[in-house]
């Protein structure tokens, strides 16, 4: 059973608009984490008791450190972005289950939507052969160059157009005629749903890492179930985003409920 232990903070920075980079020592969780998967952070308000599930975005094994983006979205958020380097915080992990990276694959296409381009980093940190990055934003990207950094060739997509292709992130797969072995991706559900079905037009497996609110992020208050199917099973079952995901197969989330 994994512990709630106090974590320094290195660092905490705005690096873009209501988007926080922050830093922690945190060798436990460092020494065990993989690609993809998530921690709690725990508020210091009384009235904030319920954690903030984290994707983790690198992992520093050498250093004992982890870094986390996040967007300020609420209350606890909000605090998280006033904290600075030298305080402590409170943090669970490593949480969930990550990517399965195929090292078999030799061509990458993998896919990010808004705040769900931060645990893609160490996925392609971790990669092997040509790694071709999608990532669509409403307007202001992130973290391209950390994407650059471990030999990725980024492409951009915003709907407003201020940056890169204007349009979503699916519609600059297929201008661009993406091809590619395996597809790894995280995002909005809308997201991962319409490239789940340009995968399957395209016979590419895929991964996806699914976004749902989560309440413990450890399994215990089943609110952040999913309805998977089994390969080649006709009926669903619900597992929960927290405990038995947040990664799963494309073709086993059932898209439609």
């Amino acid at each position: 059973m994994k512990e709630i232990k106090h974590a320094l903070i290195l660092d905490n920075q705005l690096i873009a608009d209501n988007i926080y980079k922050m830093t922690l020592e945190a060798d436990g969780i460092a020494r065990e984490a993989k690609a993809g998967q998530f921690v709690n952070l725990y508020c210091k308000g009384e009235a904030k008791l319920l954690p903030r599930p984290i994707s983790i975005c690198e992992i520093d094994k050498d250093r004992g450190r982890i870094t986390l983006v996040y967007g300020v979205v609420g209350q606890g958020t909000k605090e998280f972005s006033t904290l600075k380097a030298g305080e402590k915080i409170e943090v669970l992990g490593p949480l969930g289950n990550g990517f399965k990276i195929d090292e078999s694959k030799a061509k990458n296409i993998i896919v990010g939507g808004g705040i769900g381009t931060p645990p893609l980093v160490e996925l392609v940190k971790q990669l092997k052969g040509e790694k071709e990055v999608y990532l669509g934003f409403r307007s202001q990207s992130i973290l391209l160059e950390a994407f650059k950094v471990y030999g990725a060739n980024v492409h951009v997509a915003t709907e407003d157009g201020s940056e890169g292709f204007k349009g979503n992130v699916l519609e600059l797969l297929k201008k661009n005629n993406a091809k590619g072995e395996i597809i790894y991706s995280c995002g909005p559900k809308p997201m991962l749903k319409a490239i789940a079905a340009w995968a399957k037009e395209n016979e590419i497996a895929m991964q996806v890492s699914l976004e749902e609110r989560m309440a413990c992020g450890i399994g215990a208050c089943v609110g952040c179930v999913c309805k998977i199917k089994e390969k080649d099973e006709l009926d669903w079952q619900h597992k929960k985003v927290c405990k038995d995901g947040p990664v799963f197969w494309s073709d086993e989330v059932v898209w439609d409920d």
